[in-house]
């Protein structure tokens, strides 16, 4: 775990507060909306970048932990944060699709330092992030048709244009680069990958920054947003952690493998979830922002799982 990784939520904190201040400035809240895309496609390029899916086969070495991932990650858990946005969020449709759109893509990259803390199978974990890209690629369209479309109409044209560009368009120019520079193995490993591995916390602290910048006004005349939030991401963690650890038991995992599968189904992907809502939904920025305080909720809840996960340990 880097520098950064450890400061991450300080990183993305700060870019919150920064996007604020020149919110208050005509000219960055008039031109900043136009950097948020481009930002979070190099965002989205590092992420695939960093996921080599010549390694997609390792995922089926142990088929019992990645069949429970699999369906606790693309069944179990979009069932629950619908049910849980009905009951919550009911009066707030945009925040609805925001929260929706945040639990239905689970993570695909730096949960591996909370799986790593919790000294869980980190090599597990890693094994099954391809399956898990493919998967919220292919199905998210299809979440947002379902259980958004309860919710307010969406256009399936909206929705492929959106994909098209945020996640068929970086996913095949970071597989087109590999492909590339497959001849020149030290450069692709040593120098590439890991920039982009590093710079996408960058990039996706300057996406935020942009959107508080040219929505920072909004939020402040909407705080509420975060209080009508809080309970219910609290409760799809609560849920999802206590399910994990039931389901651990029940298939007789080891300690590690129960660690990889609690914080492989409570982590979730928000930069692909941002991306896609900037794209699909410019005129509704609580949509966006959902997905911006969502994980500020996250990070410290996936600090504390881990903690919870020692201590389990120590006691076992």
């Amino acid at each position: 775990m880097n520098t950064f990784e450890k400061f991450q939520t300080v990183i993305i904190l700060t870019a919150v507060g920064i996007g604020l201040l020149f919110g208050q400035i005509p000219f960055f809240e008039q031109h900043a909306g136009s950097f948020i895309v481009p930002f979070l496609l190099l965002m989205l390029y590092g992420l695939f970048l960093n996921i080599p899916l010549q390694h997609l086969k390792n995922a089926f070495k142990n088929r019992k932990f990645l069949n429970a991932s699999i369906l606790i990650n693309f069944v179990w858990t979009p069932l629950v944060a619908w049910g849980l946005g009905a009951v919550f969020l009911a009066d707030h449709p945009a925040l609805w699709i925001g929260f929706i759109m945040l639990m239905v893509t689970p993570c695909t990259d730096w949960y591996l330092m909370f799986t790593s803390i919790a000294k869980g199978n980190v090599p597990l974990s890693t094994s099954v992030l391809p399956i898990n890209l493919i998967l919220q690629v292919v199905l998210l369209p299809v979440y947002l048709f379902i259980f958004a479309g309860t919710i307010e109409p969406i256009p399936l044209a909206t929705i492929g244009e959106s994909i098209v560009l945020v996640l068929v368009i970086p996913f095949t120019l970071a597989h087109v680069t590999r492909y590339a520079l497959r001849k020149r193995g030290a450069f692709l490993n040593e120098k590439l990958v890991p920039f982009f591995a590093t710079a996408q916390i960058f990039f996706l602290s300057l996406a935020i920054l942009a959107m508080f910048a040219s929505q920072g006004k909004y939020l402040l005349d909407n705080l509420e947003v975060i209080s009508i939030l809080l309970l219910p991401v609290l409760l799809f963690f609560g849920i999802n952690f206590i399910g994990a650890q039931s389901v651990g038991k029940a298939l007789k995992f080891s300690y590690e493998d129960t660690v990889s599968l609690s914080l492989t189904i409570i982590a979730r992907n928000s930069p692909v979830s941002l991306a896609i809502a900037v794209i699909a939904f410019p005129d509704q920025p609580l949509i966006a922002l959902a997905l911006v305080i969502g994980p500020l909720i996250e990070l410290p809840i996936l600090a504390i799982a881990s903690q919870l996960l020692l201590l389990k340990r120590k006691t076992a």
